[in-house]
């Protein structure tokens, strides 16, 4: 048993020594900047800089926009799977894990070669466009953890019960879904939420190569051009990780302490 514990403790170790001595290297050199003492220069700098927050509005909104459209098409789309479809959650399960075995930068040239301005669905046209493309692309990223988000959290109720319960009392589907289904599916909705605004705040290659003022290209565009306000930048993308991560742990707590509506 002595030994059991000396070797978890040593695997505790290890792995704190492996992630948080960079992390606090990373952190102490972006007090550098000051010449013979620490500051907060480089953080000023950082939130001083108008691309900074007009990169983070525009990638927290392009978030919050993926967030809205992906949940409305995972959670009639689960759903349905389970409740009428049973046998085609394999394929469905198939189809949202594609994503994670898809290069990024292999999906997006796909999108510019069918959604170009010179083809029938040009969404590179306008930059309003481009951005319903853009968010499509997150909305791609983001579907194998929303989808196993919303499906855990649908394995917890008895859809059928529920559904059967709604039409004995007149409900159509649209009642069934936002007043029955949305509100005991809540949790999986969030947790995937918080790791697709993660996701969203920290992606570099659909945003770049599509040309829109997102949050991912800024981060790699200061990383090239100056040396402490990077490590500044690390941080606080860290500590948006980690806030996201934080969410979900008291979501995911907070949806198994909830009983499911009846």
């Amino acid at each position: 048993m002595n030994l059991k514990k000396i070797g978890a403790w040593t695997a505790i170790a290890v792995g704190v020594i492996y992630f948080i001595v960079p992390l606090i290297g990373t952190f102490e050199f972006s007090l550098r900047m000051r010449r013979g003492e620490y500051s907060l220069d480089a953080y000023e700098s950082v939130f001083s800089d108008v691309r900074f927050h007009a990169t983070f509005g525009y990638s927290g909104l392009m978030a919050v926009l993926t967030i809205i459209f992906g949940m409305l098409l995972v959670v009639p789309t689960a759903y349905w799977v389970r409740l009428r479809l049973p046998q085609l959650r394999p394929v469905v399960e198939f189809v949202t894990l594609l994503p994670l075995v898809i290069p990024a930068i292999v999906v997006v040239f796909g999108y510019l070669r069918i959604y170009n301005s010179s083809s029938y669905l040009p969404f590179t046209a306008s930059e309003r466009a481009t951005d319903i493309l853009l968010m499509g692309s997150y909305m791609m990223l983001s579907l194998p953890y929303m989808y196993r988000s919303v499906d855990t959290a649908m394995r917890t109720i008895d859809v059928r019960t529920l559904t059967e319960a709604a039409e004995s009392l007149g409900a159509g589907w649209t009642t069934i879904l936002f007043k029955c289904i949305f509100p005991n599916v809540m949790s999986g909705v969030l947790a995937g939420s918080f790791i697709t605004f993660a996701i969203v705040m920290g992606e570099f290659t659909m945003a770049s190569l599509l040309d829109r003022p997102a949050f991912g290209p800024y981060l790699q565009l200061i990383g090239a051009n100056k040396a402490y306000e990077p490590s500044a930048l690390a941080i606080i993308a860290f500590l948006i990780t980690w806030v996201s991560m934080g969410l979900l742990q008291v979501v995911s707590r907070f949806g198994k302490a909830r009983p499911a509506r009846t």
